[in-house]
């Protein structure tokens, strides 16, 4: 078997049977590594490697969490919450409020892509202090995770704006043209939009069919995990509203979620609202909070790297893609389903598209499927498996805000829903966007 499938599925087969996803990173990138031909010192030699890139990444979310315990501290998040608890009070207002809530979500979760991006860093600053409105309104956060989850994945790969940019323009676009298609006259919009409709489809599966009924959730361990009595004053308030902005500002400003963290961190201490002797304490909350994403992500880039160096990613898209060369329907399916091993494995698809763009774009050609179907093919084939990774930001962001108080399961509330209502819809999306365009 080819090493990079193996590894993905000894991944994945350790996650479903309730490993943690760092140790099953670690044995599938142990196998995949020694099945590819490299020693054991050569496979951990290749994962350091790859973990180096992760520490950015990891002290990005250890600052972002320092910076979500502290504007819990002002009590923001829980006067909003506060505001939303009384409408909890008739039943008509539940309704109203439940559909508002997802609705807010989305909006906020699309905007983080493209208008404010700032990506999953709203998710520990928003979700927890609404846990308990949430539980109150007995809404499945297996349907906030998949409400999400959409938010942050389709907005990059259909809307040319912010992350979108990068993705569509910069890697999707440049890979293809490196690789010798002339993509001048391709409208990106046009060329993802049945991919990006087929996600819209599988979110409105999500929330009116599969995940509708109330679930029941346990108002104790919210409460001792999220409503301790916060004390908020409009100096608070105002503090807390102007450091988020402030943060987000030198976000954009340095390209650098490290550096807006660490600012808005920085004006709770000089205002007081976060007092010298307890900065210690609120930073440390932090850290623990986002700890476990931290650690996943780096694990996460070792295994990609370990993939990376077994020289086996092209022998998989190759001959998967030369098995079904004689018919075109059968070859896009093949290298979508491709796409979507890798990414699931990487968990990244903005590191896909360059690794999958040099050997699609001569088959694409020589089977015949035009520019427009090609951007579709490879597009679609980078952005499979973001949704429903175990090591993706786009599955763990959800979870790190869900599961504050241990009742939401990474794996079961949060990929596997959103696997199998995004990479199902996407794949006959995509299917059908190459065969049409």
């Amino acid at each position: 078997m080819n090493a990079v499938l193996l590894a993905v599925l000894v991944m994945l087969a350790l996650s479903l049977l309730r490993t943690h996803v760092v140790i099953s990173l670690l044995i599938g990138a142990v196998v995949g590594g020694l099945a590819g031909g490299l020693s054991m010192s050569q496979t951990l030699a290749a994962f350091n490697n790859g973990i180096t890139g992760g520490a950015s990444v990891a002290l990005s979310y250890a600052l972002l969490g320092a910076f979500a315990v502290a504007i819990a501290k002002s009590g923001l998040p829980h006067a909003l919450a506060d505001l939303a608890v009384k409408k909890l009070d008739s039943a008509d207002g539940k309704s109203r409020l439940k559909w508002g809530l997802l609705g807010l979500l989305a909006l906020v979760s699309i905007a983080s892509q493209n208008l404010i991006p700032i990506h999953i860093a709203f998710i520990p600053l928003l979700i927890p202090p609404l846990l308990y409105v949430m539980a109150r309104l007995q809404l499945d956060r297996r349907a906030i995770a998949c409400v999400i989850t959409f938010g942050l994945v389709t907005p990059y790969m259909f809307l040319p704006v912010g992350f979108g940019e990068i993705f569509l323009k910069q890697i999707l676009l440049g890979n293809i043209i490196k690789s010798g298609m002339d993509v001048s006259g391709v409208n990106v919009m046009d060329a993802m939009a049945i991919p990006a409709a087929g996600m819209f489809v599988g979110m409105l599966i999500a929330v009116f069919i599969s995940y509708r009924k109330p679930r029941h959730y346990s108002l104790g361990k919210i409460e001792n995990a999220e409503r301790q009595r916060a004390h908020h004053s409009p100096k608070s308030i105002a503090t807390a509203l102007a450091a988020i902005v402030l943060a987000f500002a030198v976000q954009l400003y340095t390209d650098s979620m490290i550096m807006g963290a660490l600012v808005g961190f920085l004006l709770f201490l000089a205002t007081g609202v976060v007092k010298w002797k307890d900065a210690d304490g609120v930073f440390t909350e932090g850290m623990k909070m986002m700890a476990m994403i931290g650690f996943i992500m780096i694990t996460a880039q070792g295994f990609a790297e370990v993939v990376r160096a077994t020289g086996e990613i092209k022998d998989l898209v190759t001959h998967s893609a030369n098995l079904f060369a004689g018919s075109k329907g059968a070859a896009a399916f093949s290298m979508l389903l491709v796409g979507l091993v890798i990414t699931l494995g990487i968990g990244s698809s903005f590191s896909t598209v360059p690794i999958i763009t040099a050997i699609y774009v001569p088959l694409c050609i020589q089977l015949g499927f035009s520019p427009l179907a090609t951007v579709a093919i490879i597009g679609t084939a980078g952005a499979l498996g973001d949704a429903g990774s175990p090591a993706s930001d786009s599955t763990l962001g959800p979870t790190s805000g869900l599961n504050i108080d241990g009742q939401h399961d990474h794996i079961r509330d949060t990929v596997i829903p959103t696997f199998l209502h995004y990479n199902l819809p996407l794949m006959v999306a995509g299917w059908i966007a190459a065969m049409v365009l």
